[in-house]
């Protein structure tokens, strides 16, 4: 993945606000990459960024990260239930995001 991807996506997911999440499509779209790059590049560079505000579509992260994110969603009064975000409770607005990307960038 180059640098300048990276860069895209680590940016958009930076503005996605305390209690909302997004998924990688949304984040995907903004930055111009697909969203199977954008779980890519949030699997090697997430931790720079809140990732648990970045889930699958389906509201779902990987496995292994499901406890810590879970204590990230409750504190941030995030929707969820079984392991998964109530995306429609919980979604960012794709409208606003768009707007503060392109602000930002």
């Amino acid at each position: 993945m180059d640098e300048f991807s990276v860069e895209r996506v680590l940016l958009a997911a930076s503005l996605v606000p305390a209690g909302r999440v997004a998924s990688y499509g949304d984040l995907g779209r903004l930055a111009g990459v697909g969203p199977r790059q954008v779980g890519a590049i949030m699997r090697e560079h997430g931790s720079e960024v809140a990732w648990w505000r970045v889930v699958n579509a389906s509201g779902e992260l990987p496995g292994h990260l499901m406890e810590r994110a879970v204590e990230h969603w409750d504190a941030e009064g995030i929707v969820h239930a079984d392991g998964r975000v109530r995306m429609r409770a919980s979604r960012v607005d794709p409208d606003a995001l768009a707007a503060s990307y392109r602000g930002a960038d």
